[in-house]
């Protein structure tokens, strides 16, 4: 029987635990060969020893289960150890076809407490991370489709968060590092639709190392699958690796627990015209001040309201 991903190969970073491990066997079962990498430092917040261990663990579980997978252990943040993880797939594969990009820590803080290096570590490894791989798929399907004269095959999946969606007060480097992630995904889609590469991103709910304070309220059912499980998520990205999403570009999709929302990208929600020259203070006063005096404290730009899920 013909799988969908047959004859493909992937990279998934950060992949040797929660949802980045969920997704590298999800497409192995699919039937892409995988790269799977990780750095292997056992703190969320990206400290401790690096280790080979998490990364090999989760290729040799796919390889146990039929499909073929190498490790890489690099740091997707170093620009040249993410060279050589496109490298990597290109030698073991022949090519590289499908990049998710999934790799990432936390340093929450309050923004008033926050230090430079909690800032500065955060974006590194989540926006910086997420540009180097992309940076070097982009140049390898930019190669091909001139050598091709034509389009040739790329996905990219791209991993933001709910926290840039609806906001999330401990976290401004991290809102703001998966907000950057959503506009390098629509550039990068714009850039390289010609090529026939697509570039999406989603926005995952699920029970991981990184989430385990965020859901601590949220009890696991007593049978079946968890709704936070990363298995829900997945499939998701299977799909957008395969022939199927090829009309899917530029994307922002959330899911969690059997739950996809397609959302829509910003729209206006009211517009002011000055009746002179230029605004004045008082006219801004007049039509401003009331239009927001009606909205509820708080509220922000993006609604939360597509999450849906309840404390236990």
């Amino acid at each position: 029987m013909s799988l969908p991903l047959q004859g493909l190969s992937a990279i998934v970073t950060g992949a040797g635990r929660g949802l980045g491990r969920a997704e590298a066997r999800e497409l192995a079962r699919l039937g892409a060969a995988v790269v799977v990498n990780d750095y292997g430092q056992p703190g969320r917040d990206g400290t401790g020893e690096a280790s080979a261990g998490p990364a090999e663990q989760v290729a040799a579980e796919i390889r146990e289960r039929g499909g073929r997978a190498v490790a890489h252990t690099g740091d997707v943040a170093d620009l040249r150890q993410a060279e050589e993880l496109v490298g990597l797939a290109v030698a073991e594969f022949g090519a590289l076809d499908v990049l998710v990009n999934n790799a990432g820590i936390l340093r929450d803080r309050m923004v008033f407490s926050m230090t430079e290096d909690e800032w500065d570590s955060v974006i590194r490894v989540h926006l910086k991370g997420h540009f180097n791989t992309t940076r070097f798929a982009a140049a390898h399907w930019r190669e091909r489709s001139k050598a091709a004269g034509g389009p040739v095959y790329g996905r990219i999946v791209n991993t933001s968060s709910e926290a840039f969606l609806a906001g999330s007060a401990g976290q401004p480097n991290y809102a703001a590092a998966k907000g950057g992630i959503v506009g390098l995904t629509t550039s990068t889609a714009l850039a390289l639709a010609k090529y026939g590469v697509t570039a999406n991103a989603i926005c995952p709910r699920a029970r991981t190392r990184m989430t385990e304070d965020v859901f601590a309220g949220f009890g696991r059912p007593d049978e079946g699958l968890d709704p936070l499980a990363p298995e829900h998520v997945a499939p998701l990205v299977g799909y957008l690796a395969s022939p199927a999403a090829a009309r899917i570009n530029g994307q922002l999709l959330v899911v969690h627990g059997g739950m996809i929302a397609a959302m829509e990208r910003p729209r206006v929600q009211a517009k002011f015209d000055s009746k002179q020259e230029t605004f004045t203070y008082d006219e801004l006063d007049a039509l401003l001040t009331p239009h927001y005096a009606r909205r509820p404290p708080g509220e922000t730009f993006a609604a939360a309201e597509v999450l849906g899920l309840k404390r236990a």
